[in-house]
């Protein structure tokens, strides 16, 4: 009988499920020249996975502009930059066993969820989960915080034991945030000295080692 550590799982999606660099990249190039910014000086890596409101006010104080690029952004990815994703190695192993486990799986992502739910059927990954949890098109779900909080206030996971997965600071961020235990994958777009200072239980370094450590496999 397998007793497990965790009765629900949060997953990012970006960087832990879903190796999406290249479109977002090359949609982060466009964008910029769109508002005539050379991207070529620009760390475009630091924006993988942070929320694009965010990312955007770096470059803008302007709310109206900062929106607008969110419009270019999101118009370009739905064109192109949604269909240069694949899926990590493991990960498809991964969340079947956890799933024949018993184990509840949930994404929560800064992706708007009209964004990622089409992504993850067409990975072959939606059916996993038992709730696909994203960010809204508008700004009030818009943080990985406040993802996480709507998906941990489901009425199953009230008293559940409950784990985030990620690969990104804004992850461990968003754990801490909510009060709940988060695990670092190092095969992401993170580094161990980013997700370090937020002491995750485990720093996996692929998708086998984490699904032994949820289910207590020694």
């Amino acid at each position: 009988m397998i007793v497990v550590r965790y009765d629900a799982v949060l997953f990012d999606v970006d960087g832990t499920l879903i190796h999406s660099s290249p479109g977002i990249l090359a949609t982060m190039e466009y964008t910029f020249r769109q508002m005539g910014i050379d991207p070529a000086g620009i760390d475009l890596t630091r924006y993988l996975g942070p929320p694009l409101r965010r990312s955007f006010g770096e470059h803008f104080s302007d709310e109206a502009t900062v929106e607008k690029m969110v419009r270019i952004y999101r118009e370009r990815y739905e064109q192109d930059g949604c269909n240069r994703c694949q899926v990590f190695d493991g990960v498809r192993p991964m969340l079947e066993r956890l799933k024949a486990a018993g184990v509840r799986l949930y994404t929560a992502t800064s992706k708007p969820t009209v964004v990622v739910t089409p992504i993850l059927h067409e990975q072959g990954l939606a059916g996993y989960f038992d709730f696909i949890g994203g960010a809204s098109e508008d700004k009030s779900v818009d943080t990985k915080t406040a993802v996480m909080r709507m998906v941990l206030d489901r009425p199953e996971l009230q008293g559940a034991r409950v784990l985030m997965v990620g690969d990104r600071k804004d992850d461990m961020q968003g754990a801490a945030d909510c009060g709940v235990p988060a695990v670092a994958v190092m095969y992401g777009y993170g580094s161990e000295q980013e997700v370090a200072p937020f002491a995750p239980v485990l720093m996996a370094q692929n998708c086998q080692q984490l699904a032994d450590y949820i289910l207590n496999v020694e």
